[in-house]
């Protein structure tokens, strides 16, 4: 019998967390699934992608509501660094509200639209607007959801092309982890440039089945007894992740544990003074040298405290300042770039979200029975734009 994060299907269907677990532990293969999807689309993937990369002055748009959205966020900061390209990440909730601000410029601007079921309110009207705002946008929609309104346009339009994700990262489960790896899988091979690019995937397929097994074991070993505060900090595109970490354990707990994510360096600048006894603290740990020393500072800075709870730095390279204190080690990717890494850091966070969200009394599979946030968000009005 199948055995998901170390329950039984019969002990995670009691939880009510079948699913989540599930579809956690399942993502390496998603992973895969997606990689090939890429390849055997590659043809119509690059005859879209050719001629819109050709203008020079091309903006990229990468955008989302809640989970989505931080697809974007842990993406932005690489791919602006790879393709030497302006590469935004603006959240379909700012765009629905300011659609001048955020299309201020009407230049050839490619959408990115991420989106596990492509219904949201925010996200069907994110395209409407781009395309009344903008007289020449590109929309490439990377998706899981084949009967999605999204999926659905794209299919009309010449402008637009659909991606579909593997079917089973369409999660049942109300909390998005499959869909928002497999998603940012599936935008920084289209998006993304080089050989090493593809090297990363392969490492990041090649290694990942195993680190699941490793972090649940990790996890198991962490003391949830005296936290009531979690915070995750995380440099360039950790700081996405850091932000959906946050968001997953405030999902998967329904509120119950006081979380933020902050930059190492922005952390000093006021919110370090929710520290306290009762703090437990998670540090991306960057591969970039530079970046790096940084992360590693703060890191040591916050253990020299002795403020917080605990400490656990997340890596890919052990040095001095790591083994001082706990840690997690992504073993043979200490070579990986960042981009490599945001997949293995990301694990962690949901695990523990998981681990958590079953420690407090919570069902995972739907955190908040009583209605209040739903799986795809519900009483959204979209009021008429003047132009």
């Amino acid at each position: 019998m199948s055995n998901y994060l170390g329950y039984s299907v019969a002990e995670l269907e009691q939880l009510k967390g079948f699913w989540t677990a599930k579809e956690i532990e399942q993502q390496p293969e998603c992973w895969r699934e997606t990689k090939a999807i890429l390849e055997q689309n590659s043809a119509i993937i690059n005859d879209f992608m050719t001629p819109i990369l050709a203008h020079r002055d091309l903006r990229i748009v990468l955008t989302g509501a809640g989970t989505s959205a931080f697809v974007g966020r842990s993406l932005s900061p690489i791919l602006t660094q790879q393709t030497q390209r302006r590469v935004e990440a603006v959240s379909t909730t700012d765009i629905v509200s300011n659609p001048y601000q955020y299309f201020a410029e009407d230049i050839p601007t490619l959408l990115v639209s991420f989106a596990r079921s492509g219904n949201s309110p925010e996200s069907v009207e994110a395209v409407n607007l781009a395309n009344e705002c903008l007289s020449n946008c590109y929309h490439l929609v990377l998706t899981c959801n084949n009967e999605g309104q999204l999926y659905v346009a794209s299919k009309t339009d010449d402008k637009s092309l659909a991606v579909l994700m593997p079917a089973q990262t369409n999660d049942k489960s109300f909390a998005m982890t499959s869909s928002f790896s497999s998603m940012m899988l599936s935008a920084f091979s289209i998006l993304g440039i080089g050989e090493r690019k593809m090297k990363d995937i392969e490492s990041i397929c090649k290694y990942s089945e195993a680190q699941v097994k490793e972090i649940n074991k990790f996890i198991g070993t962490i003391d949830n007894t005296e936290v009531n505060k979690v915070i995750y900090l995380g440099s360039g595109g950790f700081k996405g992740i850091a932000e959906e970490s946050a968001l997953k354990l405030l999902e998967l707990t329904a509120g119950k544990v006081v979380i933020s994510f902050d930059s190492p360096l922005g952390f000093r600048h006021g919110p370090k003074s929710i520290v306290d006894d009762k703090t437990l603290i998670f540090v991306y740990i960057s591969n970039d040298p530079q970046t790096r020393k940084y992360d590693l500072d703060l890191l040591a800075e916050l253990r020299r405290d002795g403020i917080a709870n605990k400490v656990i730095a997340i890596t890919a390279q052990l040095d001095d300042q790591v083994i001082a204190g706990d840690y997690w080690l992504a073993e043979d990717m200490q070579d990986a770039t960042d981009a490599g890494l945001l997949f293995s850091y990301i694990l962690v966070a949901q695990i523990y979200a998981f681990h958590l969200s079953v420690k407090l009394g919570n069902t995972p599979d739907n955190p908040c029975p009583t209605g209040e946030v739903n799986r795809v968000v519900q009483g959204v009005t979209i009021h008429k734009f003047n132009k």
